[in-house]
């Protein structure tokens, strides 16, 4: 097999060699010297150290390659086994939602998910996106406590954004990759009834005061991935944004979901929060109360672990924060042994 590092023109340069495999005695593909396939050529014309072509021995690289995939599908068809016609419920957000390589991977894996027999569910909210179309729009974003104030104007922006925009795109790239997508927000089929949150100056932001999940388990038990924005409307039709974790949450509740996991920007729960070697793999509801009241969780991971611990007391079996940055995080964590973020255990379930 060959590694081809030459850049051909018209070509971009390629993110890791690509294998060739040459005829005996035919030329090189992109060289243009005859060349036996017992020899190898180095280029070293300005740049002494650099190797063009290098040979490695075919039978020993597929099975290197080969043996990984089977240690891999291995170790995660028990789970596949256990999690068969379970629900999952993903809330997506942060970095991977912004950035398209993560964003295609995750993609990827939600429909990998159902592929394999379990019940996906997304849930997004869309931040950044807001932001820009109120910035175009020169409507002011404001914030407090946390929480964007929302008065008429911007929630007519913030339904437009995540009901009309990154809802229907998301429902794209799933289609696309080979999944049957669903797009939902709150209003559809009464799934999800707002409240007020009950701070003041704060404007139409909302809580869950009900969800109804026979739209979800009809699409779930079909084969369709129903991907939630999180936008709900109270009883006399008032529309209202609500964080998408809590809507995570609520939904995973109400189905009595096996797992909730939260796409975020952090490893997960950390004793030092500027150290990711930190890293606590898994901690049942009591612990994570404790972390919060000693401030080892602090500031925006608190309403994450929150959301979590009210999720699991609802009878989610585990919770489960990962970093939506590291490449494929939904499949680590489902799928191996070690995991790759926390996982939040209810106290029925904590071994």
């Amino acid at each position: 097999m060959w590694f081809d590092f030459a850049h051909q023109p018209g070509e971009n340069f390629p993110a890791s060699p690509r294998p060739r495999v040459p005829t005996s005695s035919s030329p090189i593909p992109h060289s243009p010297f005859p060349f036996d396939s017992k020899v190898f050529y180095t280029d070293c014309i300005g740049f002494k150290s650099q190797q063009i072509l290098v040979m490695v021995n075919d039978t020993d690289y597929i099975r290197q390659t080969e043996a990984t995939r089977v240690r891999v599908l291995s170790e995660a068809l028990p789970y596949i086994q256990q999690f068969t016609g379970r629900t999952i419920v993903v809330k997506y957000g942060g970095a991977a939602m912004k950035d398209s390589t993560l964003k295609d991977r995750v993609i990827r894996d939600i429909v990998f998910l159902s592929c394999v027999g379990l019940r996906p569910i997304l849930v997004h909210g869309g931040g950044p996106e807001i932001n820009s179309w109120l910035d175009k729009l020169g409507i002011e974003a404001q914030f407090k406590n946390g929480l964007r104030v929302t008065d008429a104007p911007t929630m007519n922006v913030v339904e437009m954004v995540l009901v009309g925009r990154v809802n229907k795109e998301i429902v794209a790239l799933i289609n696309q990759a080979g999944g049957l997508a669903v797009g939902l927000c709150g209003k559809d089929g009464n799934l999800i009834t707002a409240r007020p949150q009950g701070q003041e100056d704060i404007g139409f932001v909302g809580e869950v005061s009900n969800v109804n999940i026979k739209i979800l388990e009809t699409l779930a038990s079909n084969g369709y991935i129903p991907v939630v924005s999180s936008v709900a409307a109270d009883e006399t039709g008032q529309s209202y944004n609500i964080n998408a974790d809590t809507v995570a949450g609520e939904i995973a509740a109400a189905l009595g979901a096996e797992k909730l996991i939260l796409l975020t920007d952090t490893r997960g729960i950390l004793k030092d929060y500027k150290d990711p070697s930190t890293l606590i793999p898994k901690v049942d509801i009591r612990e994570a109360r404790d972390l919060i009241a000693t401030g080892v969780v602090g500031g925006g991971m608190i309403p994450k672990v929150n959301c979590c611990v009210r999720s699991l007391a609802q009878g989610v079996r585990a919770a489960h924060i990962i970093d939506g940055r590291i490449p494929h995080a939904l499949l680590l964590e489902i799928f191996t042994d070690v995991g790759i973020g926390t996982m939040i255990l209810g106290s029925q379930f904590s071994p």
